[in-house]
């Protein structure tokens, strides 16, 4: 079994620097091409079974590229929603204690946003019932920065330093093999 992890196609919210979480911004044309580019290299490894989608619209878009391309069912994931990274939404990235925010593990992201455990809970338990519930099928995640960089910890060790400067770029693959 493989889980494929992916990041949507740039947004506007992106190609500004700006923080986003749970607002549901729209790709760019720069962002449709990177999911018809990603269609086209999942399409070529040709092994992908499924497909889990966050419901926010960047994610869903790009995963209706790939699902055009190769044919298959998507299933809207609640769970693979971004970070709700509180006040701190819609602010540069470089937002005075934005950084540290997301090594306060326990601590709600400032304007009650999530903390990172909950979101690692959440994260979690998507890949433990995709392991569970799909045992004999590659699925792709489709989703966002902050869910990708915890997918991560699921399969890798990371320092807090590691975690922190961990980045996915737009339409970037990962594999996980299981």
């Amino acid at each position: 079994m493989k889980i494929y992890a992916t990041r949507h196609g740039e947004t506007v919210w992106n190609s500004l620097d700006k923080i986003c979480g749970v607002t549901d911004v729209e790709l760019t044309d720069k962002g449709r091409a990177q999911a018809a580019e990603l269609a086209e290299k999942i399409a070529e490894k040709g092994d992908v079974d499924l497909i889990l989608c966050s419901p926010l619209k960047r994610a869903r878009d790009t995963a209706q590229a790939v699902a055009d391309r190769i044919h298959r069912e998507i299933i809207i994931e609640e769970r693979l929603t971004e970070w709700d990274y509180g006040s701190y939404e819609g602010m540069h990235r470089t937002a005075e204690g934005f950084p540290q925010s997301k090594i306060e593990f326990g601590v709600k992201m400032h304007g009650d946003g999530e903390s990172l455990f909950q979101l690692c809970h959440r994260v979690y338990s998507v890949i433990d019932d995709v392991r569970k519930n799909y045992p004999d099928k590659n699925v792709l995640l489709v989703c966002h920065g902050g869910v990708c960089r915890v997918i991560e910890t699921f399969f890798n060790d990371m320092t807090i330093d590691e975690f922190l400067h961990f980045f996915m770029g737009n339409c970037e693959l990962r594999e996980y093999v299981i």
